[in-house]
């Protein structure tokens, strides 16, 4: 089973950074997943940030991003990055990062296509 885990969530100041990082199972490939990454605020459904491809690392970002986050992996960690920038009092949210075996329709960043999710990393962003 694929197993995901998030690390590199805390508390922020706004206008501060941080770099999440998502790291799946050694014997899994990231050449044989997408890896996206989701937020939850409070009270508010799942969001999608970002996406890395499996075969060619193509990037995919949610319109909502406006260039603050970046997401970016390394293949020999089997690890998936989100550098988060600028960070706001609305960036606080629990992150998701997910796995997904399709390699289409990325650009979407649909929810469902994602079968395997780790158990978040929280991110609070307060003064």
């Amino acid at each position: 089973q694929l197993q995901l885990v998030e690390s590199g969530g805390g508390s922020v100041q706004p206008g501060g950074s941080l770099r999440l990082s998502c790291t799946t199972s050694s014997e899994f490939d990231l050449d044989d997943y997408a890896i996206a990454w989701f937020r939850r605020a409070s009270e508010k459904g799942r969001e999608a940030l970002a996406c890395v491809s499996s075969r060619d690392g193509r990037k995919y970002y949610s319109s909502v991003m406006n260039r603050r986050f970046t997401i970016s992996r390394d293949k020999a960690k089997n690890t998936v990055y989100l550098e988060m920038n600028s960070l706001i009092v609305e960036d606080t949210a629990v992150y998701y990062c997910a796995a997904s075996v399709r390699n289409d329709r990325l650009g979407f960043l649909i929810e469902d296509d994602y079968g395997y999710w780790g158990q978040g990393t929280q991110v609070t962003v307060s003064s």
